[in-house]
């Protein structure tokens, strides 16, 4: 039978079935359903299907979707069906669902932003990355949780509450794109699309036991992104369960959309390198140096990874980043949170301030820095990347931990790690230095704590290097101690 239209009876045993059938749908990953799409192995009804019934089996125990638009993306898959039953063929992405972080436009779907201030907000035009998932083929699945503004570390606000980690319910999905890797872990999105400005794609990431990539800065458009502060600092990127799904989703939203100054025409990589054998690379890793306290499970994980490396033929090296101690990215980072994003949400905020979430309230309530301690952040910036700039001169790649820790339980101020007690920020304190610098950075899940939380590293590279970075993220994931386990069967 042609699948590409499917009868009510084979419709119904289809989407129906459950078990371990629908678990294979919505455990597949976006290049193996949008391939399976077009051989009409599956419709697209039916992996919408599965993924509409699993956001409505587990979300209420995870609220990482707070927009679900289940008849919306029922309809476009069954459009979808019509178009493969005539031969057409919508983009690589033709049936895919897929997820958007609230703080991104979707053209009269509501977007709070994660505030109350914007509780009712219904964008005029969906973001660039939208527009171009959809163009591909994609299916809007639904929007995911965030907190307020996407500018702290958890997931959680007024309007919508907690986000809750999928392999440990009571601990942190991270932030500010915890709603995402909270519902891909579990199977409720197979790829999301979240934003980073000081670790917001990787920390959830790491949690969650997905992939993450912050690209170069200026490669994926901020357009129909909130809010427009730091914005030389920010990146929207992709989510996913694999790395190849990473890689497809990036050529797909990358290049400059004639409205945002700082994405850049550079030509996007193919993704075929993923396929073949590591060149020889030199790569210096750092499992904890500037970035102590690092809980002990998550530096073996990076020193594992560069010994697996080093098996594959790369010349492997620790280093000590040197400097990096007297110039720590959390504050530098700070200052301009402090400065140009309070300065900058003022007015958005004005006369509302009670309306803000608590977390938003006591960012906005400490002191803003003084003009000799911005322009010292703005001096340390650059020597940050003059750093990385000569690093890269010598390195091909850096591997460091993604986080210090593990995921902890919720609206912890204060972190334990090996005994010594620190701030909560301090779960950014190795992706921060990253968004500072522009480079491209991922997360890739390589082991377990003795927990059984997910515990990832990251790779770092040349700016404009995705290639590098991506290919040898897929050579770790090919060999990680993360086997096939999934959260909440």
């Amino acid at each position: 039978m042609d699948r590409g239209v499917l009868d009510p009876a084979h419709q119904t045993k289809a989407v129906m079935l459950g078990g371990q059938m629908t678990q294979e749908i919505y455990y597949a990953d976006a290049t193996e359903l949008a391939g399976r799409i077009a051989d009409k192995e599956l419709s697209s009804l039916e992996v919408v299907q599965a993924h509409v019934d699993r956001v409505e089996d587990i979300n209420p125990k995870l609220n990482a979707i707070v927009q679900h638009q289940a008849e919306e993306a029922l309809t476009r898959a069954k459009q979808a069906d019509t178009a493969i039953a005539q031969g057409e063929s919508w983009g690589p992405l033709h049936g895919v669902p897929f997820t958007i972080k609230d703080c991104i436009d979707n053209k009269g779907v509501k977007t709070t932003r994660g505030s109350k201030i914007f509780e009712n907000h219904c964008p005029d035009d969906d973001a660039s990355v939208v527009k171009r998932l959809t163009g591909a083929g994609g299916i809007f699945l639904g929007k995911t949780n965030m907190p307020e503004f996407a500018l702290w570390w958890e997931t959680g606000n007024e309007v919508y509450g907690f986000t809750e980690n999928p392999w440990m319910i009571g601990r942190t999905s991270g932030g500010s794109s915890g709603g995402e890797g909270s519902a891909i872990a579990s199977g409720m999105s197979p790829f999301g699309i979240g934003s980073d400005v000081g670790g917001s794609i990787r920390w959830p990431a790491h949690v969650a036991g997905i992939v993450g990539l912050k690209a170069t800065h200026g490669r994926v458009p901020l357009t129909g992104h909130f809010p427009e502060t730091l914005l030389r600092f920010m990146h929207v990127g992709p989510m996913a369960r694999t790395v190849r799904d990473v890689a497809n989703i990036f050529s797909i939203i990358a290049g400059p959309d004639d409205e945002d100054p700082y994405a850049l025409p550079m030509p996007v990589p193919s993704v075929d390198h993923l396929r073949r054998d590591l060149p020889h690379l030199r790569i210096g890793f750092c499992a904890e140096g500037p970035f102590a306290p690092v809980m002990e499970e998550i530096q073996l994980a990076v020193r594992q990874s560069a010994s697996h490396l080093e098996q594959m033929g790369c010349e492997v090296e620790e280093v000590g980043l040197t400097g990096w101690d007297e110039r720590q990215a959390q504050d530098i980072s700070m200052s301009f949170f402090l400065g140009e994003g309070a300065y900058d949400l003022d007015p958005i905020i004005k006369g509302r301030e009670d309306e803000l979430a608590p977390s938003m309230k006591r960012r906005l309530d400490q002191k803003r820095p003084t003009a000799d301690s911005y322009y010292k952040s703005i001096q340390d910036t650059e020597w940050l990347r003059q750093d990385m700039k000569m690093f890269f001169g010598q390195y091909d790649l850096l591997i460091v931990p993604t986080s210090p820790t593990t995921a902890f339980p919720h609206d912890q101020a204060i972190i334990n790690i090996n005994g010594e007690k620190v701030h909560g920020r301090n779960s950014l304190r190795i992706t921060v230095p990253f968004d500072l610098t522009g480079s491209p950075a991922i997360s890739v899940p390589m082991s377990w704590s003795q927990e059984g939380l997910p515990i990832g590293i990251q790779i770092v590279g040349r700016h404009f290097d995705e290639a590098t970075v991506l290919h040898v993220a897929a050579a770790l994931e090919s060999v990680a101690q993360f086997g096939e386990k999934h959260p909440i069967p």
